[in-house]
């Protein structure tokens, strides 16, 4: 008798046992979606970077990052982060870092200290105010920096963020020739990429697939090193 009823399978067990397995699927599928492409572990980091927003194309720029796992650095115009404070908080809510790429972009190399401390500060006053932070990196526009420009961002606490590839977007690249240039990146480097051009967008799909193939995360920007890190 014992043996039966070992083998029998009432009928209230069973239908409680196929919830059970049923919600573990469910949770594991959820969890395998919550940890995209970290689940392989992440052999080094790489920064990418995108300038002069926010703009009218940040929301397409942030739903092609979150749509594909991806984090990134935000260095916005402080003109831009006072007239659009909303994309600003839309950056950080979806998970970016957002870094300081002066008030109005100007060639910062050619003004007096003065102006380039207004350029500045005010950037940083802006951002903060939008709901973006105190901006812990800089970027200098066209990259072009002295000795003057680093005393400033030094009184500021602000480290000096260059890249290591050029995308070329801000010059009509490709959607193909962005992807190559992400393609070159390595370990701990920073790729230079802007906010409004759609080839851009259109590529970040494709920088993402690249970057897991190659065993790559999206990492923020460490203000010690100037290098990607794990975020």
């Amino acid at each position: 008798m014992s043996g039966a009823t070992g083998r029998s399978h009432h009928p209230v067990t069973t239908a409680l046992t196929a919830v059970t397995l049923a919600a573990a699927a469910t949770l594991a599928v959820q969890t395998a979606h919550a940890v995209p492409a970290r689940a392989a572990g992440c052999n080094g980091y790489v920064g990418l970077t995108f300038d002069d927003g926010p703009s009218g194309n940040t929301p397409n720029l942030l739903n092609a990052l979150k749509q594909n796992g991806l984090r990134a650095t935000m260095f916005n115009e402080g003109q831009y982060a006072a007239a659009n404070p909303a994309q600003v908080r839309a950056q950080v809510a979806a998970g970016m870092w957002v870094g300081n790429h002066s008030y109005t972009h100007p060639h910062l190399t050619t003004l007096s200290q003065a102006q380039i401390d207004s350029e500045i500060s005010r950037t940083q006053q802006a951002i903060s105010a939008a709901g973006g932070g105190t901006p812990q990196l800089f970027r200098p526009p066209y990259g072009e920096t002295n000795s003057t420009v680093r005393t400033v961002e030094a009184k500021y606490g602000l480290t000096q963020i260059i890249w290591d590839v050029d995308s070329q977007d801000w010059n009509g690249a490709s959607t193909d020739a962005i992807v190559a240039a992400a393609g070159r990146l390595t370990n701990g480097q920073v790729i230079l990429m802007h906010d409004w051009p759609a080839n851009t967008v259109a590529a970040i799909p494709r920088i993402a697939q690249g970057l897991a193939a190659r065993g790559l995360c999206a990492g923020r920007i460490s203000p010690q090193t100037g290098r990607a890190v794990a975020p």
